[in-house]
């Protein structure tokens, strides 16, 4: 091939990404909150890991916290930043990643403000919350999903992509409802809460009023190739994924805190960091189908 040629295609290659259909309407609010997020959450996070003397509770739930600091820090903000910037340069699978990043923030928003007792810290995980929240809901106003449909290959895997996301989905919940409903049938249903010093368990909550409904709701749609279904189901894999990294060092950080608390432990920690690798998989293939030439 001449230079001439290659010219000629890098060309028609840069022509090619200038006309896929846009995946955002225009507008600076996403990335203004998400960028506003970065900032709070790493503010949360650095203080909450690096001066543990602000942290109040359970010897357990303090190591939980800055388990899940660190990952917030190392983790969770690189990635939403580098999402963005490919997000900005045209790439549908930035979205998704950025997307899934900010439902990953939120959730552990709730539980610096939720599974964590108050301390000095409380005004900046309120606004660490607030930004996640709003962040991801400006994040979801603004995508175009007839344009992000458009950049889905006919070779997408949806059906695969969504009964794993709706297996996953439904193993979760039993796990969680065959600790609860014991639990609660019981004469003492504190005894779920033993050694963490919390009133309930936002992690519960969170998983079986919100996240699980909507990865089972996200995925029905998915199978049916609906645009929204299978957006939301690639974001809730990457924030399962980040989730899944996330349990794994809180559990070591709570079980090195407090060695005898039941609420942390370390045989945990190397089943979550395979459940992360195994949601990977799914994703990376799913992936591989977006921006991709039909």
């Amino acid at each position: 091939m001449t230079s001439v040629e290659r010219r000629a295609d890098n060309s028609t290659a840069r022509l090619g990404r200038r006309d896929r259909p846009a995946i955002l309407s225009p507008g600076r609010i996403p990335y203004v909150l998400s960028g506003a997020l970065v900032v709070v959450a790493a503010a949360a996070a650095g203080f909450s890991f690096f001066i543990p003397s602000l942290l109040t509770g359970a010897e357990v739930t303090k190591g939980n916290l800055r388990g899940t600091a660190l990952v917030v820090l190392v983790v969770g903000i690189p990635v939403l930043v580098t999402a963005m910037i490919r997000t900005v340069r045209g790439c549908a699978r930035g979205l998704v990643v950025w997307l899934g990043t900010l439902g990953y923030l939120l959730y552990q928003a709730v539980l610096f403000c939720f599974a964590t007792p108050l301390n000095n810290l409380f005004l900046v995980y309120v606004a660490y919350l607030g930004l996640a929240g709003w962040g991801l809901v400006m994040l979801l106003l603004a995508t175009d999903l007839r344009g992000f449909g458009a950049r889905l290959s006919p070779g997408m895997p949806a059906r695969c992509v969504a009964g794993f996301a709706i297996a996953i989905a439904v193993l979760n919940a039993v796990v969680w409802l065959a600790q609860i409903i014991p639990a609660v049938l019981s004469p003492d249903p504190m005894t779920l809460l033993e050694d963490t010093g919390l009133l309930t368990n936002p992690v519960f909550v969170q998983d079986l009023a919100i996240w699980l409904p909507l990865l089972v709701t996200a995925a029905i749609a998915g199978w049916r190739r609906q645009s929204w279904g299978l957006l939301v189901t690639g974001a809730l894999l990457v924030m399962f994924v980040l989730e899944s990294i996330g349990i794994a060092t809180d559990q070591w950080f709570g079980s090195r805190a407090d060695p005898t608390s039941a609420a942390a432990s370390m045989s945990i920690v190397p089943v979550f960091v395979v459940l992360a690798l195994v949601i990977a998989v799914p994703f990376v293939w799913y992936s591989q189908n977006i921006d991709r030439a039909h």
